[in-house]
């Protein structure tokens, strides 16, 4: 009896190698996609906040207001490009809390919005949306600053 039991029990030898390795890669190749997601995710919403922070301090710091939204566009393409986020992609909206702009102790609001394609995902699968993702900072202009047009 003992010898039956122990006949049956070598004729599965290395098969809970396969099993294991085959349940791995099954639940690996899932998580794996995931994080990658979340990391581009992660890696677009902090390239988007650098870029508005840096957007509205270059404004606040302009001589005027038609060349603080040049240099606020500026200051953000560099912030983006410096975190991989495609500049061309994102919209820059600037809201003003008193006319002119940068009048003293004014409020501008910096807005960034963007669409993050998933990973390894072809076009036309994903259709014309990916994951939106937005930004906003508010920059106070200097209260002892010249007032500026």
């Amino acid at each position: 009896m003992r010898r039956r039991i122990v006949n049956h029990l070598e004729g599965d030898r290395g098969s809970a190698l396969v099993e294991f390795t085959f349940l791995g890669v099954l639940l690996l190749v899932p998580l794996v996609y995931v994080l990658i997601s979340a990391f581009t995710l992660q890696s677009a919403a902090y390239g988007l906040t650098g870029a508005a922070r840096e957007a509205g301090r270059v404004f606040v710091l302009a001589d005027s207001s038609d060349a603080a939204v040049d240099q606020a566009r500026v200051a953000a393409d560099v912030a983006l490009l410096d975190q991989g986020v495609d500049p061309a992609q994102v919209t820059l909206d600037v809201t003003c809390a008193a006319s002119p702009c940068l009048t003293p102790g004014g409020r501008v609001d910096i807005e960034l919005r963007t669409t993050v394609a998933l990973p390894f995902v072809p076009s036309f699968l994903q259709g014309p949306r990916g994951i939106p993702v937005s930004t906003r900072q508010s920059v106070v202009v200097d209260a002892f600053r010249q007032v500026r047009p």
